[in-house]
């Protein structure tokens, strides 16, 4: 390290500090900073999750689960009983200079609530914080995310270039929104930042409209239920849905005590040559994000037994992951797809035949008209609170 200011002597200018330990703020500090945590709740019969290095559970005497998520030095513990929790807190004080934030209520930007029905996630703090940020406050509202009669191209032949920086921050400040605990602009957001590299004013509008969707949903919670009613998933395509390039985009969501617990809205990496292939081919995302949870759920001791569900609208699709025969239309699916066939006759995944009304997974491939937008929002357990 550079020897600090104040402190290099005449003559000794090239000399440099020797570090005896990692200081904050370096880039290696919170990988020295990990392994030290890590060490610890090891010996004290914690066990790394293997699905997610930042979970650790443990069986305490009365065979009752103890678990830490950790995201860098911001720990939250979960325990049946408070004793059990106090004591989490004593054994990791002797070690660590803590602060006791008491019950979680906000952690990451997003506020945690305890209600009649279960526990709500929100970030409406953050969201207040965006609309003042990028002077939108006052704007109007609208129902939805996007606009079905829009179609975003990289070059509509007469919108002007804007400014690609500012463009950049606001479709990023969105990102965390649409990955923690809004959903709904899922499908919005991975839309517009295809456009990052050249945004036009189309484009901006565009992100201006998901502003103002929040702006009018700005009490919206992620509301889960006390119940735990078992993994759900739901996986669709909207095939060659992209102008520019006719790749299609995938979506699928996984539900649970009644609320979505994972999701994704993203374009296929390669180009699909019907409808079936893009639908198989969001199926393979699906099967691959059910078996993660699986994986987490059982580390969580939540059983894991039964097959998870998995809703698939196009009877093609289902067809082809459950008959492994070859036919000249599905010759040349890449292998790496094909896995699902696998999960299949393993008991892993179960696939059912869902009506496309009934698809949640739509909201994350296409915009939707404003009653079934909001019919799918509330089945992905967003909720509108009256305050």
């Amino acid at each position: 390290m550079q020897q600090p200011p104040g402190y290099v002597q005449p003559g000794k200018e090239e000399l440099v500090c020797k570090l005896k330990k990692s200081i904050y703020g370096l880039k290696q500090s919170p990988r020295c900073w990990n392994e030290k945590l890590c060490e610890h709740l090891k010996l004290l019969g914690f066990r790394e999750s293997g699905a997610d290095p930042c979970v650790f559970t443990h069986e305490n005497e009365r065979k009752k689960l103890e678990i830490i998520a950790v995201y860098v030095d911001d720990l939250i513990l979960i325990a049946e009983t408070l004793e059990e929790i106090q004591q989490m807190k004593r054994c990791l004080s002797d070690t660590f200079k803590m602060k006791d934030m008491g019950k979680l209520q906000y952690c990451l930007g997003i506020n945690f609530e305890l209600n009649e029905k279960g526990i709500s996630l929100s970030q409406k703090q953050y969201l207040l914080r965006l609309l003042e940020k990028y002077g939108l406050p006052e704007a109007n509202t609208v129902t939805t995310p996007m606009d079905p009669n829009v179609k975003l191209v990289k070059d509509d032949g007469y919108s002007k270039k804007v400014n690609p920086i500012h463009y950049q921050s606001m479709v990023g400040s969105l990102l965390h929104a649409a990955r923690a605990t809004r959903p709904d602009i899922a499908h919005a957001v991975s839309t517009v930042s295809k456009f990052n590299a050249e945004p036009t004013q189309a484009h901006l509008t565009a992100v201006k409209r998901i502003f103002r969707y929040l702006k009018g949903t700005i009490n919206v919670v992620l509301q889960y239920k006390s119940t735990g009613d078992k993994l759900m998933g739901y996986s669709d395509a909207d095939w060659a849905n992209d102008l520019d390039d006719r790749h299609s985009i995938t979506g699928n969501v996984f539900i649970m005590s009644g609320g979505a617990v994972s999701w994704l809205s993203q374009k296929q990496a390669t180009i699909a040559l019907s409808t079936a292939e893009a639908e198989y081919i969001a199926l393979g995302s699906a099967t691959q994000e059910a078996i993660w949870l699986r994986q987490l759920l059982a580390d969580l001791r939540i059983d894991t037994k039964t097959p998870t569900e998995i809703s698939e609208d196009n009877q093609g699709a289902i067809a082809m992951a459950k008959n492994p025969v070859g036919h000249k239309r599905t010759k040349h699916i890449d292998i790496k797809h094909h896995f699902i066939r696998e999960a299949v006759q393993a008991g892993t995944i179960n696939l059912t035949y869902c009506p496309t009304t009934d698809m949640i997974a739509d909201i994350f491939t296409k915009p939707l008209p404003r009653t079934q937008f909001e019919k799918l929002r509330n089945q992905l357990g967003l909720v509108k609170l009256n305050y």
